[in-house]
């Protein structure tokens, strides 16, 4: 706390001392009167300081509304209401704090630094740890001995089959203003199997992640259009690592792009978000019955059923989309699993194992 009256530092540091000295419940709100107390003790130049601190209240409010969008500064009556003949008292809205270090928010960061260890590129991995360490630093000790500090030896994530790739800080931060201000996104992209490079204008619309690969995902520049079906062939999807420059254009992004039929989630659903072949398949498949046990726990949908057929199979019936993933997950359970349906789905199946067999057997 300070050691002078509040009005006699310069404001910066006037108003960081009424942060501190406001009572953090309504039952204890303070009117100015009380705050003078500490505030100014001058009687020549008590109307001045009394203003002063009045002023330096509603910056304090402007303060937490820009910055922490906030109304953690509480006045009685409201901000904006009319207070005649009434005495304002002001109070700190409890759960609000400068730095909002709490148990939950250092337990938050940790499980993201254990979740995410394996399937962020460095560069983001660097940025968690120092976050954790900045939270060390203000209260390592008392988080420790708490609850959830006790969790952060007891938890570990064991690392993906193959690692995350490298992504230009430069390129996602360009990525990341585009998507803020809505704004047209000019990049160079090398394709996966294509030496050259390309340059392309792209309306951004957000970012995806499967697994440890970041997306892009946008349009490429088209007139308006009144059918979505014909807006919906400008989209595509564009690896974040493959972009070698990202620059952010003056030109906004057009408001159809923002349309509810262009939201991520509705992307998701058109199947639009990841390679995929076909919408929907009733798909079918004959499983090994040990090896059926992880669909019980992990169904391949809401929809999925599993049927007994004998002591060595099980029948799995489920409503999935027919994408890469699904393919690649397939290609997998190679002797432990046997598409039945779709037969299209089958055929591209059984070539890609046939494919790998003549490798193996040359």
């Amino acid at each position: 706390m300070p050691t002078y009256p509040v009005a006699s530092y310069n404001k910066s540091t006037r108003l960081f001392a009424l942060y501190q000295r406001l009572p953090r419940t309504k039952d204890k709100a303070i009117s100015l009167t009380e705050l003078m107390n500490v505030y100014g003790n001058n009687p020549n130049h008590y109307a001045n300081e009394r203003k002063n601190l009045e002023n330096d209240l509603s910056s304090l409010n402007q303060i937490f509304n820009d910055i922490f969008h906030s109304d953690a500064l509480m006045r009685l009556p409201a901000w904006g209401q009319n207070i005649s003949g009434q005495t304002a008292r002001f109070y700190i809205e409890p759960s609000f704090s400068i730095d909002i270090i709490n148990e939950q928010t250092v337990f938050f960061w940790q499980m993201l630094a254990n979740y995410t260890a394996n399937y962020l590129p460095a560069s983001f991995k660097q940025s968690i740890s120092d976050k954790l360490n900045q939270l060390d630093r203000q209260d390592k000790t008392s988080f420790n001995q708490s609850r959830l500090g006790q969790w952060q030896d007891r938890l570990i994530t064991l690392p993906s089959i193959v690692q995350a790739p490298k992504l230009d800080s430069g390129v996602l931060a360009s990525i990341q203003q585009a998507l803020l201000q809505n704004r047209q996104l000019q990049i160079s992209y090398q394709k996966k199997w294509d030496d050259s490079v390309s340059e392309k204008r792209i309306y951004p619309r957000g970012l995806v992640f499967i697994d440890n690969m970041m997306y892009l995902t946008g349009f490429y520049p088209v007139e308006d259009h009144i059918d979505d079906n014909v807006l919906l062939k400008a989209h595509r999807n564009f690896a974040v690592n493959r972009i070698e420059a990202a620059e952010v254009t003056e030109q906004l992004v057009p408001d159809w792009v923002e349309r509810n039929a262009f939201t991520l989630e509705n992307l998701r659903k058109l199947g639009k978000l990841e390679l995929n072949h076909g919408l929907k398949i009733g798909l079918v498949l004959k499983v090994q019955k040990y090896a059926c046990q992880h669909l019980y726990e992990r169904p391949l949908s809401s929809t999925q059923t599993i049927t007994v057929i004998d002591d060595t199979w099980n029948e799995v019936r489920a409503t999935v989309a027919n994408t890469q993933r699904l393919q690649d997950w397939l290609v997998s359970m190679s002797q432990l699993a046997v598409v039945i349906e779709p037969a299209q789905l089958k055929a591209v199946i059984l070539k890609r194992l046939e494919s790998g067999m003549k490798l193996y057997t040359k």
